[in-house]
């Protein structure tokens, strides 16, 4: 299992910050977590739960399994793969939100089916009301309404 070290989580969290050019009061209204709380966080005085944590990702639209591994809530060399390529995903500029979402579904779907789910990720799909098949449903509303091809991409809802 990986050690905590939230001073290295507070200077990453600083430095994610300050690339997206926000204040620590910004950051914090947009997290909805308190200016003082969020402060702590970054000077390593507080360790925040993996709902801030998730909060916090979110509202800095980074992945919130990076800030898991660096606060040790993730073990970094078991889930060092999914967290790169998940960051990977939501990185990508040609995509839009829904199409990340969409695409992280099916890759974790993958995962599942291949005995690779986690725990975490269990617990966030039931936090976000994700069931068995959302993938393959989400994989459906990209094929064209039209009936067109599916190997077409211009025809491709996105």
């Amino acid at each position: 299992m990986a050690s905590l070290n939230v001073g290295n989580l507070g200077e990453y969290l600083r430095e994610q910050r300050r690339n997206a050019q926000l204040s620590l009061r910004q950051l914090a209204d947009a997290a909805g977590v308190s200016n003082p709380y969020l402060s702590q966080i970054e000077r390593g005085l507080r360790k925040p739960s993996a709902e801030v944590l998730q909060q916090v990702a979110k509202a800095l639209r980074i992945s919130a399994e990076t800030l898991y591994v660096r606060a040790g809530i993730l073990d970094a060399e078991r889930d060092r793969d999914e967290v790169e390529t998940r960051a990977v995903i939501l990185a990508d500029p040609t995509l839009n939100e829904r199409q990340k979402q969409v695409l992280l579904q099916i890759y974790e779907s993958f995962r599942k089916e291949n005995g690779f789910g986690t725990a975490e990720t269990d617990r966030a799909d039931a936090q976000d009301g994700a069931r068995p098949g959302d993938a393959d449903a989400a994989i459906r509303g990209l094929r064209p309404a039209d009936g067109g091809s599916d190997a077409d991409p211009q025809q491709t809802a996105g």
